[in-house]
């Protein structure tokens, strides 16, 4: 015995497919991971906004995916950051202990995390790229057994 009804299970398939394509659900739901892991705290929830309403995304399926990466997000902010690094070459610049960190002028500070971001994203970049089209394939062929979004046409 199922635990939970009928109409709700109908219901979330429609939530989730609001007449789209297996395919393109499949798509929504790997951007919404893939942006949700972004190295950069704060950006995923609007990026992932702009890219719903841009190529015409489910909304609620792209945040919820985007929500569900948030562990990863975070987790992989310094794998992220030391990929980046290798990638450009830089040298690991030692960490600025609290007090100097507290005394640093904000120009200073504001560029040396701007340096560490932008090789976090440089990695995210390279990484996100052939994720995001491994997990499009895989969810297409999953989402393609789920009878309720036969209907939509790919």
């Amino acid at each position: 015995m199922s635990r939970i009804p009928s109409t709700t299970k109908r219901n979330a398939a429609l939530w989730l497919s609001q007449g789209i394509s297996p395919r393109r659900l499949a798509l929504t739901l790997a951007l919404g991971f893939a942006v949700g892991c972004i190295p950069v705290v704060g950006i995923p929830t609007v990026l992932c906004a702009g890219l719903a309403l841009t190529l015409r995304l489910n909304l609620p399926a792209i945040q919820a995916a985007n929500y569900a990466a948030m562990p990863l997000q975070l987790a992989l902010i310094v794998p992220f950051v030391k990929l980046g690094r290798w990638i450009v070459r830089a040298q690991a610049a030692p960490a600025p202990d609290a007090r100097a960190l507290l005394h640093a002028h904000a120009l200073h500070l504001a560029a040396w995390v701007g340096g560490l971001a932008g090789q976090a994203l440089l990695a995210w970049l390279l990484v996100a790229i052939p994720a995001v089209a491994m997990m499009t394939l895989a969810l297409t062929q999953m989402l393609r057994r789920i009878p309720a979004l036969h209907p939509a046409k790919d």
